[in-house]
Formats: C-alpha cells, sequence, structure tokens
C-alpha cells in the first residue's frame, strides 16, 4: 500500500473532533466552518479533486460536465463561496458518482435532490440544501487549484475527512504529523474511558492521561 493510501485509511479510523484537536494542537486551520453532512450517517475519506465557481457571464458559461474526469475513491470538492441560492450538485450528478465509485462530495454553497443521496447512501456534505438551480447562475472558473470550504483551504490531493460533525481538512504537507497527532490523542482518550470503566475517577484519570494538554499548541 502506498503512502497516499496509508495515511487515507488511518484517517478514515480517526473521527473529525479528534483530527480538529490535532489541528488546533499544530496550529493548522482545517476545520471546515458550518459544512454538514445531509445524513449523519455519511462519512468520507479521500483526497481531494477541486472545482471553483464564480457568477455566470453573459453569455453564460457552464455549470460543469467533469464528473468523468474524477477518479475512483477522490472526493469532489465545490467551491461556490458559500453561495446559498444556487445548487451546484443534484441527482445526476450524486447518481453517476455513486456508479463510479467517487468517496464523497464537498460543497461550499448548497445541494439539491437530497433525497436520492440519501437512498444510494452516496455521502454529500454542504452549507445546506435548496431547490434553485446553478444553470445561468454560476459558472466553473478552473478546476484542480487551491479552493476554499468553509473558511478551510483545500488543495488538490489534501485529505478530507468527514462524519456527523463535520468536515476536516488535513494539507498533504502536514499529513503525518496531523494523523501522528490525532491517533496519540484518540490513544489517550481511549486510556481515559477505559481507567473510568475500571473505576478510576475522571479528574484522575485526565490527569494520569494528561487530557488537558492534549489539544494545547505546544505541550
Amino acid at each position: 500500500m502506498t503512502n497516499d493510501k496509508r495515511n487515507v485509511e488511518r484517517a478514515s479510523k480517526l473521527d473529525t473532533a479528534t483530527l480538529s484537536d490535532a489541528l488546533d494542537k499544530l496550529g493548522i486551520a482545517g476545520q471546515c466552518h458550518r459544512i454538514k453532512a445531509r445524513s449523519t450517517d455519511f462519512r468520507l475519506a479521500g483526497r481531494a479533486w477541486t472545482l471553483k465557481y464564480g457568477p455566470a457571464s453573459n453569455p453564460p458559461g457552464t455549470v460543469g460536465d467533469y464528473i468523468d474526469d474524477v477518479p475512483p475513491g477522490a472526493i469532489v470538492v465545490l467551491d461556490n463561496a458559500g453561495r446559498v441560492d444556487a445548487t451546484v450538485w443534484g441527482d445526476i450528478l450524486t447518481e453517476i458518482a455513486h456508479r463510479r465509485g467517487l468517496g464523497g462530495t464537498v460543497i461550499n454553497g448548497v445541494c439539491r435532490d437530497v433525497a436520492l443521496c440519501l437512498k444510494l447512501g452516496y455521502p454529500v456534505f454542504s452549507r445546506d440544501h435548496w431547490m434553485r438551480t446553478g444553470k445561468d447562475r454560476v459558472q466553473v472558473e478552473a478546476t484542480n487549484i487551491p479552493v476554499n470550504i468553509g473558511e478551510a483551504r483545500v488543495q488538490p490531493g489534501d485529505i478530507l475527512r468527514g462524519d456527523a460533525d463535520g468536515v476536516i481538512v488535513i494539507p498533504r504537507e502536514h499529513e503525518d504529523a496531523v494523523l501522528d497527532t490525532a491517533e496519540t490523542i484518540q490513544h489517550a482518550e481511549d486510556a481515559i474511558r477505559e481507567a473510568c470503566r475500571g473505576g478510576t475517577r475522571l479528574d484522575e484519570a485526565r490527569q494520569q492521561f494528561k487530557y488537558h494538554q492534549l489539544q494545547t499548541r505546544g505541550k
């Protein structure tokens, strides 16, 4: 297994809360503010394939026929500047993405046709969902460039991890450090739980495993 795949697998075993704490400890901004799963059952982990939208020109450009270019397992990351008045993802894209084995979709904006992603179990994360089309309102500006998702920067190839609490971006240049730190935090929290199950007081267990320093930068 390549290191690229190994790190995606490592990320998939960690929840976003633990990864968020690791990012805080390392001073890295990677929490996607207000980006939520359309179902609390949705989970995703994979590398980013990015697309940036802008307001439509006159005559308008296309909203995008890019889906067949996205490699299996990748996360489609769509930056629509946080707009909630025009969608950039719907049922046709969901069906094709699901059939092609993509890892999920993350949108700095809104989607529609939520019923199908729920039926198929295809994970979509966005600011919200609404029915009004983006056609003639937005257009593709560029693909596979750095984008912004919920105030976090995402570059092509970065790891994204999503669950019921939201979405985390792990920058490629820091992924080993973030994953190492998150695993250390997870081991400490597991040890605290196990100690408490054995009768140890919570405050004592937290002190023993340095709980209050786990997320503090530089400690």
